[in-house]
């Protein structure tokens, strides 16, 4: 099982892959996610990793620094870092690509999200929950589980 994390500075967006599908999605606390964190004991931690382009980055980029740095000292599971131009690669063959591009994208390969009386597999899926998701499919495709 794959444990995706998009951070943030005060909350994160985490989704629980297991390759076929989706078996928790939710945006938590930075301090909830953490908790959690402490208390696995399997499965695989995926983190997205800020990378520096050289323009000036602000106080949440950093927070978001000092969390990451947090997940990775409470999981006590397998951790990895992962890139966002990686994924953009992965699910868009471009570094141009936007967020909406990876969703449509992810949306293509798994169907619409549907509705209530006949949801999909990306059923409720929203927010940054969207980024942890290409975050879980991205290091499966790669790793092959």
């Amino acid at each position: 099982m794959i444990i995706a994390i998009d951070p943030g500075p005060v909350q994160s967006a985490m989704v629980w892959w297991d390759g076929k599908e989706i078996l928790r999605h939710e945006i938590l606390s930075n301090e909830k996610l953490l908790d959690f964190l402490r208390g696995i004991d399997t499965g695989m931690v995926v983190i997205e990793m800020v990378a520096s382009y050289g323009m000036p980055v602000g106080k949440s980029i950093f927070e978001t620094v000092l969390f990451i740095g947090r997940c990775l000292e409470a999981a006590k599971v397998r951790t990895e870092l992962v890139y966002r131009g990686e994924i953009k690669d992965h699910f868009c063959k471009s570094r141009r690509a936007k967020d909406s591009n990876i969703r449509q994208t992810l949306i293509d390969r798994f169907g619409e999200p549907g509705k209530k009386k006949t949801p999909g597999l990306l059923y409720k899926i929203h927010k940054d929950e969207w980024s942890a998701l290409a975050i879980a499919v991205f290091w499966f495709d790669k790793n092959g589980g």
